[in-house]
């Protein structure tokens, strides 16, 4: 029996599906907005599951939107737990998912974004997808909703650094299969280009990964709270879940033009991206001169070096902030080789 076939999987997605939508309201934000949005993407997922208490809306610090979440769970019938700290978007997914747990028929979990972005829609394409890998591998999956395209929805500046975050991930991950022993499996995530969209927040988890990810107890590996729970937080959820074993799928998804609403302009995005490098490569007990040349032969790749300076000038801070949390001063600019004299 084709166990991907769009009836059983509607029938998984009814009665064996638990989903967490992660909620900041971030003092800057356009308030009305972010509910009208909070809303609709609840009632979306409410309506797709058999019981919408398989719905866990988690509140990421009690002045950052409880008041507007507990509404909107009361209306939809959806689970709610709450931190008091606003501590990062990991706590919040962590929470979520282990307000669900203990429901044992739940064979997977999702994690989407408040922000009306992942449509509910097309989850049925990531269970499909799940039970049909695990079907033939026996093995646990990650399953992450792909974009087409980061650059259009996000603009370029972020769709470069977001490239950057990604393919040092890849490196990352690569290592550590070397020295492990254990091969990368990508069959099933890169038929279409040569690195995962491992950042995108649209991310479905069989049980097992979803252990690994969230059940287990964190692993900061000398980071701060902020560059694990905060920027680090999609890393985090891949490399433990790949750790744990589970195969990595990819199935692409559709994401608005632009984003209805965003944090990225608030925050130190230099800082931030360093974050998303950082963690995973002490994960992974990568070393420094390593971490070091990877960023090189990316930064020549990337589009984003070509504006100048403002571009230059931008990777230069990220190598900054990651080879110091390596323990080592980056000083002299000239040992960055921007490319070959020819292309």
């Amino acid at each position: 029996m084709n166990k991907h076939l769009i009836a059983n999987a509607k029938n998984v997605l009814r009665h064996k599906v638990g989903v967490t939508i992660p909620v900041y309201f971030s003092p800057n934000s356009d308030e009305r907005l972010a509910t009208e949005l909070l809303r609709d993407t609840a009632f979306s997922y409410a309506e797709i599951l058999e019981n919408p208490n398989n719905l866990c809306l988690s509140v990421d610090g009690e002045d950052n939107g409880l008041d507007i979440a507990t509404g909107i769970s009361k209306e939809c019938g959806a689970r709610l737990v709450y931190s008091r700290k606003n501590i990062g978007k990991l706590s919040g997914v962590r929470n979520g998912v282990q307000a669900l747990w203990d429901n044992e028929q739940l064979t997977y979990f999702v994690e989407i974004d408040s922000d009306g972005d992942h449509f509910a829609n097309e989850l049925l394409n990531l269970i499909r997808a799940a039970i049909d890998v695990q079907g033939r591998c026996g093995r646990d999956v990650l399953v992450i909703g792909r974009r087409t395209s980061k650059h259009r929805p996000m603009g370029f500046l972020r769709g470069e650094l977001e490239e950057l975050a990604d393919r040092m991930l890849l490196d990352a991950l690569y290592y550590d299969a070397a020295l492990s022993g254990r091969a990368l499996s990508l069959e099933f995530a890169t038929p279409i280009e040569e690195y995962p969209d491992f950042h995108s927040g649209f991310k479905l988890f069989s049980r097992g990964a979803a252990k690994a990810a969230f059940i287990e107890k964190p692993r900061l590996c000398g980071v701060g709270d902020d560059a694990y729970f905060r920027h680090g937080c999609e890393a985090v959820m891949t490399v433990e879940s790949l750790l744990s074993s589970a195969r990595l799928v990819l199935v692409n998804r559709s994401t608005f033009n632009e984003q209805p609403v965003t944090t990225f302009g608030l925050l130190d995005r230099e800082r931030m991206i360093a974050d998303k490098i950082i963690w995973p490569c002490k994960r992974l007990n990568v070393p420094a001169t390593f971490v070091d040349q990877w960023l090189t032969n990316h930064f020549t790749r990337l589009m984003l070096n070509t504006l100048v300076p403002q571009g230059k000038s931008e990777l230069l801070q990220i190598r900054r902030l990651v080879l110091s949390a390596f323990g080592i001063e980056d000083t002299d600019v000239a040992t960055i080789n921007w490319g070959p004299l020819f292309v």
